[in-house]
């Protein structure tokens, strides 16, 4: 084979691979199919390089996880495979004496075919994106930057996964909570999912706590539309220093009007509350101690609070505690005790 030839079979190659790239994609109309045909048909060598194309392609998904991964080993794999089907055809068959050329002339063609297939295999992939995970630890927080510029900050104990599609940014919260400051991408809108709960933006930055019976949204800037229980249900539009909790599946008709900075005091290490239970102040603790804190008594944790605290200093806020009248806080290296000591009516005197 001189060098025009070879030239010749390396265009022929680079033909047969971006054909199988369309057919895998699907994307082939009534014209193309025909065209399709008529190049097959044209000649011998065509069908020839077509089907090296479709053996080589059996490799690419290891080429694709690992890019280190050397072209030599990925065409011995397809040859391999190819010399198997060899055996397999009868002698006398045109298919096995045009193997053992196809075979040869695979090396020359080789990178022009991987180049168009690997390039195709990703875009193909691409409707089917690669889920990147993120978690911080108790009592640990982080931030990353996304692939696309957004931020994502997470609060303690959270878990989160992270799918950037062709059309779609989608980010799952697991657990916990994060803040999202987003990237503007009109074409792919960023959406939040929460249990039966899902957030849509566009560009923004906004707060999603997943609780256990409920999620939390506040918005710091910008707008998103929060929808449950599914995409033909009605959504609710929150917009900058709003805050919207839904439980269940059930979303309110109206967002609550709150101070953002004051919803999203973890950015800073920060616990606040304005009016709250004290069960659901100690669980915030919780969060971010060693040592759980346990509010026993039935009439404190209904107690109502408000206040600012450092998320890591415990010892402030049961100094806050221990100067409730009628409060007892008894502390050990496994728990946090904190309840009203029950009255022991006096004993009746006796007489002679």
């Amino acid at each position: 084979m001189n060098v025009r030839d070879e030239k010749v079979r390396a265009l022929i190659a680079h033909q047969a691979g971006e054909w199988f790239v369309a057919h895998r994609n699907g994307r082939l109309g009534a014209g193309e199919r025909e065209t399709f045909h008529e190049w097959l048909l044209a000649s011998p060598v065509h069908v020839e390089e077509y089907l090296g194309v479709a053996l080589i392609a059996r490799a690419l998904p290891t080429a694709a996880d690992d890019p280190e991964c050397p072209l030599d080993a990925i065409l011995a794999r397809a040859a391999g495979m190819a010399e198997s089907n060899v055996r397999s055809l009868p002698e006398n068959t045109s298919s096995s004496r045009a193997f053992p050329a196809v075979l040869h002339r695979w090396r020359l063609a080789a990178a022009a075919v991987l180049a168009v297939m690997l390039g195709g295999f990703l875009w193909w992939n691409a409707e089917r994106p690669a889920v990147q995970h993120y978690a911080t630890g108790h009592g640990d927080q982080r931030t990353w930057r996304l692939g696309d510029y957004s931020v994502l900050r997470l609060n303690t104990d959270t878990a989160v996964s992270v799918r950037y599609g062709r059309t779609e940014r989608l980010v799952e919260i697991d657990r916990g909570q994060a803040l999202f400051v987003v990237s503007h991408d009109p074409r792919r809108p960023f959406r939040v999912v929460s249990g039966p709960v899902d957030v849509l933006a566009v560009g923004t930055q906004f707060d999603v706590y997943r609780q256990t019976d409920s999620t939390v949204v506040t918005v710091v800037e910008g707008q998103v539309s929060v929808g449950s229980g599914g995409t033909s249900n009605p959504r609710l539009n929150v917009h900058a220093g709003e805050q919207v909790r839904i439980t269940g599946r059930i979303l309110p008709e109206l967002a609550t009007r709150v101070d953002a900075q004051r919803s999203t005091a973890w950015l800073n290490r920060q616990i606040s509350f304005d009016h709250e239970a004290l069960a659901a102040v100690a669980a915030e603790f919780n969060r971010y101690g060693a040592v759980p804190i346990e509010i026993e008594s039935p009439s404190l944790r209904t107690f109502v609070v408000s206040g600012v605290f450092a998320a890591d200093d415990t010892e402030t806020f049961l100094s806050f505690l221990r100067s409730l009248e009628g409060v007892t806080v008894e502390t050990t290296s496994t728990r946090i005790r904190v309840f009203r000591p029950a009255v022991t009516p006096e004993e009746p005197r006796r007489t002679r």
